[in-house]
């Protein structure tokens, strides 16, 4: 760059001094991730403009505008002005100017992909490692090769501004289907542990070969099936990963998230809360609200990602990928004796869970076999399948977080005992685990399933679906319809909802049974609906002013102010304190005229 800039600033340290660059440094922070990292970029075009052979070049307004349409409500809800220095007309030029585009390499060059001579197979899957933009290039090449039963989509961003891009097959792309279970694979969560990752972006190009070539039982998974493939939830700890190369097994570099997080204990703590439910009587497991204090914290935006997709899709069945070992774990991942590091913590869905192990377990020709001559031998005589705190504990994972918030069973399958394997390793590893991935995936039809309606045939949300002796409920999605995993055996089921009385059926699912029994429920009205159960049912409920979608890390900030503060204090918002230093130099443009 030449100085000075746009803004006149005539030194490296006049501007890393200014409010402007201060800003810069906060947004993230300011906005709770929301516009990162495109807004540090666009300042950065203005602070340190682009230039060639000495002739400074302005950033398209084009992009400037773009971005202040989307990230404008962000600002508002902090009752912050749009920085004067992102002025589109005043700082920026148009196409017709040669302007540049700041946000052109923000998704990163797409990589150059090898010429595949044309004759090759349909089935062919290159066993390679995929960059982040090969992951993308493949996964969307493939979505639009089966364009009729699959799509991608990305569930938000990780914080150095990756799409966090999942590929979905479906009859019908994109909708929930009545009856139709939702299903998901998540890869990548330690950025180093790759296997998962390879394993999901060769998955998605095998159920669309298969597909189209009639195999039957790829067809009947998809036609009854909708799947969610996640490969890299943590893209930029894969990057540093990376640079070390396949065959490093380490254990530390690019298992965290470029914010030094470790994803599978960023998740809220509702393990703790649920042990403490267990011991009273009547109170339900399940649906457990995310307390105001997890909030305080650090969240990464790729553990919120999850959180708002958990919530936007009634997945009924999980399982996160990850390496360095060959063995399944199931929930509690959380011992129920905190100073109990090895401590067998079971569920209320004991039995389901250790189905949904061993199903993939015994699928699996290296974890199922007997020999203890390789990684995973301590599992040999369980089956190859372990109780998360019976491994050892840890709080903040996500298996337990989808198990204890929502509708969804998830199991972490450790899938090999390398965690960054050499390319021609591949090859096995995939053969190694393909059975398993598609019997685990069958498993999301075990139980039983059904609609809960009024008598005129109106579905009900949010109604529960309880089985006696299971202190673990289900709800109805919103179209009223359900999912409830169980093995085989006679059970009481009942449904209920605020306003209507309880519906009890008894339900026999025989041992050969694999697909789920159809149990449908009609409710009718209570003529004086308890008190207690209508009290006890509204407690789990969501907030309607949801934390997940308007929490304010920086509430401590303001809450001082509201004890009685001083007029000058409360005159100013919460986030002029992060420029308390600045002296004379305040940004008062950040200040919306009243």
């Amino acid at each position: 760059m030449v100085y000075p800039n746009f803004l006149d600033q005539k030194s490296r340290e006049v501007i890393e001094y200014s409010s402007e660059y201060l800003l810069i440094s906060v947004l993230h922070n300011l906005l709770q991730g929301e516009c990162n990292p495109d807004l540090r970029l666009l300042g950065c075009s203005v602070l340190a403009p682009q230039c060639e052979k000495d002739k400074v070049i302005k950033p398209c307004r084009h992009v400037c505008e773009n971005l202040k349409k989307n990230c404008l409500p962000a600002f508002d809800a902090i009752d912050m002005a749009w920085p004067y220095f992102l002025d589109c007309d005043r700082f920026f030029a148009g196409e017709e100017e040669g302007c540049f585009d700041p946000l052109a390499k923000l998704r990163g060059e797409i990589d150059p992909e090898e010429d595949l001579p044309s004759d090759l197979p349909a089935t062919f899957i290159q066993f390679k490692h995929h960059s982040y933009s090969q992951m993308v290039s493949t996964l969307k090449k493939t979505a639009s090769k089966c364009s009729h039963i699959a799509t991608t989509y990305s569930i938000g961003r990780s914080f150095e501004g990756k799409d966090l891009f999942v590929i979905e097959f479906s009859t019908k792309p994109g909708h929930h289907e009545l009856l139709k279970p939702e299903f998901k694979y998540i890869g990548n969560m330690h950025g180093n542990e790759v296997v998962g990752k390879e394993l999901l972006i060769y998955l998605a190009q095998y159920l669309c070969s298969e597909y189209l070539l009639g195999n039957p039982r790829i067809q009947t998974l998809i036609n009854n099936t909708r799947i969610h493939l996640l490969p890299s939830l943590n893209p930029d700890g894969y990057e540093l990963a990376a640079e070390e190369g396949a065959g490093y097994n380490g254990w530390v570099i690019g298992r965290q998230t470029a914010q030094n997080l470790d994803l599978n204990r960023n998740f809220p703590d509702l393990t703790s809360e649920a042990y403490r439910r267990a011991g009273i009587r009547g109170a339900r497991l399940d649906h457990i609200p995310i307390p105001q204090s997890y909030w305080w914290g650090k969240v990464a935006p790729e553990t919120k990602a999850v959180m708002k997709w958990l919530r936007s899709i009634p997945f009924v069945l999980s399982a996160s990928l990850h390496g360095g070992e060959l063995v399944v774990t199931y929930p509690y991942d959380y011992s129920r004796h905190p100073m109990e590091e090895k401590m067998f913590s079971p569920t209320p869905d004991e039995k389901v869970f250790k189905m949904l192990a061993k199903a993939y377990a015994d699928a699996h020709p290296v974890i199922s076999d007997r020999s203890e001559l390789r990684c995973g031998g301590n599992f040999v005589n369980r089956g190859g399948i372990i109780n998360g705190a019976e491994w050892y504990s840890f709080t903040g994972g996500m298996a337990d977080f989808n198990y204890l918030h929502t509708n969804c069973f998830e199991v972490t399958v450790e899938v090999g005992c390398e965690k960054f394997p050499l390319e021609e390793e591949l090859f096995t590893i995939w053969h190694e685990n393909k059975g398993a991935l598609l019997n685990y995936m069958e498993m999301v039809h075990r139980g039983i399933k059904g609609i809960v309606s009024d008598k005129f045939g109106n579905p009900i949300k949010n109604a529960r679906i309880s089985v006696r002796g299971i202190q673990h409920d289900v709800t109805t999605a919103a179209d009223g319809d359900y999912w409830r995993l169980l093995p085989s055996g006679t059970y009481i089921v009942s449904a209920q909802a605020p306003g209507y009385s309880r519906v009890m059926k008894r339900v026999t699912i025989p041992a050969r049974m694999k697909q789920a029994g159809r149990v449908d429920f009609v409710l009718r009205p209570a003529e004086a609906w308890p008190s207690k159960l209508l009290r006890r049912s509204m407690e789990d409920a969501y907030d309607p002013y949801d934390p997940l979608e308007l929490f304010d890390p920086h509430a401590q900030h303001g809450r001082p102010e509201a004890r009685g503060g001083s007029s000058a204090g409360r005159e100013k918002p919460w986030w002029w304190s992060y420029f308390s230093s600045l002296d004379l130099h305040k940004p008062l443009w950040l200040l919306k005229q009243r």
